[in-house]
């Protein structure tokens, strides 16, 4: 029941009528104030809810049309592996420049390309489609990136497409050695 000031203090000075009026009085106080604190902090909560709803909404607003965008800069990135030949030389730096804008605008809003080859494997932004047995290089190092991944304002909106290095197989040098031992 929701009761103006001047009703709640009507009712208070009723209800101290008597020796117990006293006590219902500072009960009735400590309720209010109680109910006070907490539509007080609910209120806060909210505040602090839709200020970092806001800012969420702000910092990844442009997402959904970054990852729309993002094959169409992989197209790209094929074609200008692809244009080899001389024929295609003007072609090719069309591409290029073009390339290197959308890229540059990307990353003035916040979007950046994940380093990849060379790098250790972090599943928290590639993804391994292949391991490749190798020597010379750490188990788990990227050797080859398939598809470039992005991140935005620091979230991982797409990872990159990875092959990652491993071991070889060892060859059991026992078995070598006895079938050497049968040819002679």
């Amino acid at each position: 029941e929701e009761l103006t000031v001047e009703e709640s203090l009507d009712k208070l000075a009723a209800s101290a009528e008597g020796a117990d009026g006293v006590e219902n009085l500072r009960k009735e106080v400590s309720e209010l104030k109680d109910k006070h604190m907490r539509l007080y902090a609910e209120f806060e909560n909210y505040k602090r809810r839709t200020l970092k709803d806001k800012e969420e909404i702000i910092k990844y607003g442009n997402e959904s049309i970054i990852e729309e965008l993002l094959p169409a800069l992989d197209h790209l990135e094929i074609a200008l592996k692809h244009s080899a030949d001389e024929t295609s030389k003007g072609l090719a730096e069309g591409v290029e420049i073009t390339l290197r804008g959308i890229l540059k605008a990307f990353e003035k809003f916040g979007v950046k390309p994940i380093e990849a080859k060379g790098i250790p494997f972090n599943p928290e932004v590639h993804h391994a489609i292949s391991q490749v047995e190798m020597s010379g290089i750490d188990e788990g190092t990227v050797v080859e990136e398939l598809r470039k991944g992005y991140v935005y304002n620091g979230k991982v909106i797409r990872a990159s497409l990875v092959s990652v290095s491993k071991k070889p197989a060892e060859v059991d040098e026992v078995k070598i050695n006895i079938e050497d031992s049968k040819e002679d």
